[in-house]
């Protein structure tokens, strides 16, 4: 993991292999951001024409490179858009600079040390840039050779440490945001590493074994529900979902308690290890990428542990519902009826709308607890998709109240996200003529059909949202921002997010 340090220490006399500053877009061509006083007088007030000269326009992403002036210790310094100038007397926006931070990190990868001269107004600013240099250095490289060649065959390792110029190493803010910084970016790339883990590897037993793990390590309380206990238990959602794979179904519970919180948050996520579509099996081209059918789980996952590393005066309990839906002579068939945890009976349509099936069981099981807020995540359907693209995830729920706070929430850390409703005429269509509910109703507005399932089970009088992530998950194309490509932990730092501000007093 790339170390995080504050440095009080001039950028000329600084020992590294780089240093990054900020340029911005301005009306008539690229400014130099604040930060890179010591680059620009370097060269005599004129690096914006330098920058120009080479190219430059300060366009968010942004980067472009040139040799450290003369008495620097750094060879190279790597200039990085930050978008538009700030509004006259605005500061620059944290995303923008999280996302500068990001693209800076993953450009300096096989360097040992870059120092980042990014705008830093306040605690909160250098925060966002330590966030935005750890996620963007994130690589995995668990699966590639690790033998003697594995540099040269593999590529180059993430920047071992980014110093954060102008911060404060005595200032309790600065120190505090950087610690948080540290433990929010190091559980979500550990998410990213699950996320991105083949599903040969990250069955339901090895990921509830990751999951003890990390709950022994951080003081965190777990149980883990098998295949008998199960059973035992009633949980026909979780068991109908695995009962084709030769891997069994888990149900994991994750407790983080404080001894001064007043507030009790439950984070449900959905873990399906491996989607193929079971009996409905998906068509070719809809399975490669199915292993970060578990993300939501791990977002949950990385949350719990988060808070714990946090201290965050407030109780969390995580609910991983784990399964690995395969087609085989055992599996659950389309027209088969499960008896769900809650008591309610489902007929099963279509065994690939399996992942609102284990989250029903957690959710009701979530709810046994009279937690004052449940959240589930989860990878749930491609309508969403389609609805928002594949940046954006959606939100629904029981309370519009709540769900424009996760919405706020969601914003504030930087992870795109809209309210989506939950229409009532929508809930006939899941009408069965054999048991309580059907898994399936509409086609169109599919998304919002599965929000609708899901709150079916969620206890009466509880507080709800339920965050589809089925667009952000898993990025498919090429890095951006922060941003990697394969499995990017998204709502991890809304989930965060959401417990600090419970902490706090500030969410209801």
């Amino acid at each position: 993991m790339t170390a995080l340090t504050l440095s009080t220490a001039a950028a000329p006399g600084l020992r590294a292999d780089a240093i990054v500053i900020g340029v911005a877009k301005g009306a008539k061509g690229p400014v130099v951001a604040p930060g890179a006083e010591a680059v620009d007088k370097a060269y005599d007030g004129k690096l914006a024409g330098v920058l120009e000269t080479l190219g430059a326009s300060g366009a968010e992403g942004e980067l472009t490179k040139l040799p450290a002036p003369s008495g620097f210790k750094a060879p190279l310094v790597l200039a990085v858009g930050l978008g538009a100038v700030p509004e006259k007397d605005a500061d620059y926006d944290t995303e923008a600079l999280r996302k500068a931070a990001g693209v800076a990190a993953r450009a300096l990868a096989g360097t040992k040390k870059a120092a980042f001269a990014l705008p830093l107004t306040d605690a909160a600013d250098a925060g966002a840039v330590g966030e935005g240099a750890l996620l963007g250095a994130y690589s995995f490289d668990a699966y590639k050779d690790n033998g003697k060649d594995a540099k040269a065959k593999n590529g180059k390792a993430p920047v071992a440490e980014v110093a954060l110029l102008g911060g404060k190493p005595r200032d309790k803010a600065y120190k505090a945001a950087i610690e948080r910084a540290a433990a929010v970016s190091e559980e979500l790339n550990r998410a990213r590493d699950l996320i991105n883990t083949p599903p040969n590897d990250l069955n339901p037993e090895a990921f509830a074994a990751v999951a003890q793990a990390a709950a022994k390590e951080h003081g965190i309380k777990v149980q883990v529900l098998d295949v008998k206990a199960l059973e035992k238990g009633g949980y026909g959602g979780i068991l109908g979902v695995g009962a084709g794979s030769a891997a069994g179904p888990r149900l994991v519970k994750l407790s983080y308690t404080s001894s001064k919180a007043k507030k009790h948050l439950a984070f449900v996520g959905k873990g399906i290890t491996y989607d193929s579509g079971g009996i409905s099996l998906k068509p070719a081209g809809h399975n490669e990428t199915m292993k970060c059918d578990m993300s939501g789980a791990a977002t949950v996952f990385a949350a719990v542990v988060a808070a714990a590393r946090l201290g965050l005066e407030v109780n969390v309990t995580g609910w991983l519902a784990l399964a690995e839906n395969m087609p085989s002579g055992s599996a659950t068939r389309p027209g088969d009826v499960l008896r769900m945890y809650s008591g309610k009976t489902v007929e099963v349509l279509n065994t690939d709308a399996e992942g609102r099936l284990v989250l029903a069981d957690a959710l009701w099981a979530a709810s046994q607890e009279k937690p004052d807020a449940i959240v589930d995540v989860a990878t749930l359907t491609g309508a969403m998709v389609l609805a928002l693209g594949n940046r954006t995830f959606g939100i629904m729920g029981n309370d519009d109240a709540f769900r424009s706070a996760v919405h706020e929430a969601a914003e504030e850390v930087g992870e795109p996200a809209w309210p989506m409703p939950l229409p009532e005429h929508l809930r006939k269509g899941m009408d069965s003529p054999t048991a309580d509910i059907a898994n399936m109703g509409e086609r169109m507005g599919g998304g919002l059909v599965a929000g609708l399932f899901l709150r079916e089970f969620v206890g009466e009088g509880i507080t709800w949202a339920h965050l589809d992530i089925a667009g952000p998950a898993f990025n498919e194309g090429g890095p951006f921002g922060y941003t990697p490509k394969g499995g990017t932990g998204s709502a991890v730092r809304t989930l965060v997010r959401l417990a600090e501000l419970t902490a706090a007093g500030d969410l209801g």
